[in-house]
C-alpha cells in the first residue's frame, strides 16, 4: 500500500472503519445472548442487513425481480 498517497487523497488507511463495521454489521446481531447459526442460516442474515444498511434494499430486489421474473420487469 502507497500509505503516502492515500493520505493525501484523504483516503483511510487503518482498519478502524472495517473493524467498526464488523462490530456493527456482526456483531449485534449475530452474537446475541443464546444465538446459534448455522453457515448458511448466519449468511444469509449477513447478507440481507448488508443490503439494508448499505441502502441497497430497493436496487436488489429490482435486480432480482428483473432477474428471475422478467416478465414483472420494474
Amino acid at each position: 500500500m502507497n500509505y503516502f498517497e492515500l493520505q493525501q487523497n484523504k483516503l483511510p488507511v487503518g482498519s478502524g472503519v472495517v473493524e467498526a463495521a464488523c462490530k456493527n454489521l456482526i456483531g449485534t446481531r449475530m452474537k446475541k445472548s443464546g444465538m446459534r447459526w448455522t453457515i448458511d442460516g448466519g449468511q444469509a442474515v449477513l447478507t440481507l442487513r448488508s443490503l439494508i444498511l448499505s441502502n441497497r434494499w430497493e436496487h436488489f430486489w429490482a435486480f432480482f425481480v428483473n432477474r428471475h421474473f422478467p416478465e414483472f420487469e420494474t
